[in-house]
């Protein structure tokens, strides 16, 4: 069954830059499809359906359990998976630092 999930307002951001980036480098239809995708990797985790790592791994020092991450195309859906809902944290590109991005998520 799936839990409701919600973007906080950096994630929601986050959304908005990628679609522009992508419309401007590849039009309209790129734009709509890889932000779909990006929606769709969004519900698969609420629903329990998609692959992810523990951010535990990739951080030094002690981080909440519950961070997580999934690979949607060229980026990372970040996420505190509770047993009543999701939150998506972030979204990142694949080649940003992703434990750099984690700890300040921490802090």
């Amino acid at each position: 069954m799936s839990r409701p999930w919600r973007l906080t307002r950096h994630a929601a951001a986050a959304l908005t830059d990628i679609a522009n980036w992508t419309y401007q480098a590849f039009g309209a239809a790129q734009a709509e499809s890889y932000q779909n995708g990006l929606i769709t990797c969004c519900r698969q985790i609420a629903s329990g359906n998609m692959r992810s790592r523990s951010c535990a791994r990739l951080i030094a020092h002690d981080c909440t359990d519950n961070l997580r991450y999934a690979r949607s195309g060229q980026h990372y859906v970040v996420f505190l998976d509770a047993p009543e809902r999701v939150v998506i944290v972030d979204v990142l590109h694949v080649r940003s630092n992703l434990p750099g991005k984690l700890a300040q998520l921490e802090q």
